[in-house]
């Protein structure tokens, strides 16, 4: 928000939170933690000067400062922890944390969205919904929150409706490589996954109702429910459409 003091002054950031502190310079209660906006601690060019400062170096600031790989270590006197086994291993139980709390977060977005934003919540999560979704079946296979999700290859069918000799081999080779950015099931909260299956499924429904693309894996909450073999028919892309609409009935 911009105050008639503006730019003299910083402008107001408020974070919709729902309730829930994803981050340490992110409240819950909607204040936004940066020197920027003169609600942190800072000097020189950490602070707001009204002849240089600009709307664009707040959000830069906001996605370079506060959204970063490791937020746990943004809590002050924390960084001093970074790079140590115990440091590291309580960053990784933040961010499972964080990663929770930020699909509650998108489920208080789509149920609750911004005044006069309802249009693009709505589309942004049709564009990404699948993706988001991937994601979480990504982490609750046991990979850091945070990693690179592969890419997904739809696979192909033969006449008898089994996938092909090739894309099976991939399949294989692939699930021999090693996966360096697998988590020790140890360090792990147990309640990790539990959590994010539950969350998973809410946006699930949330992100099909958008519109998102959803058919792969409403495909496989159909399937699994009614136990059906994991062997497509012929046509892979239709099989799943008639799954979907099936579950809609």
């Amino acid at each position: 928000q911009f105050s008639n003091s503006y730019p003299a002054n910083p402008p107001s950031v408020y974070y919709h939170s729902g309730g829930l502190r994803i981050n340490p310079n992110l409240y819950n209660n909607g204040k936004v933690c940066l020197s920027l906006l003169g609600t942190w601690a800072g000097s020189g060019c950490e602070t707001w000067n009204p002849s240089q400062s600009t709307m664009l170096q707040v959000l830069v600031s906001i996605q370079a400062l506060i959204l970063n790989e490791k937020p746990y270590f943004n809590e002050p006197g924390y960084a001093s922890y970074a790079n140590s086994v115990s440091g590291e291993r309580i960053a990784m139980e933040y961010n499972d944390n964080t990663f929770l709390h930020s699909c509650r977060t998108m489920l208080y977005s789509l149920r609750r969205p911004p005044e006069h934003f309802a249009d693009l919540v709505t589309s942004h999560f049709r564009e990404r919904g699948h993706t988001i979704l991937a994601a979480c079946r990504y982490y609750m296979e046991g990979h850091k929150v945070g990693s690179v999700v592969p890419e997904e290859k739809e696979p192909e069918y033969g006449d008898a409706g089994a996938s092909t000799s090739s894309a099976s081999a991939s399949a294989a080779a692939a699930a021999l490589k090693p996966r360096p950015d697998k988590v020790d099931s140890v360090s792990r909260r147990p309640t990790f996954n539990d959590n994010l299956k539950t969350l998973f499924e809410e946006l699930l429904m949330e992100f099909n109702v958008k519109g998102a693309d959803t058919a792969k894996f409403l495909a496989e909450k159909v399937k699994k429910s009614s136990g059906a073999t994991t062997t497509a028919p012929v046509g892979g892309a239709r099989y799943a459409a008639e799954v979907v609409d099936e579950w809609m009935d």
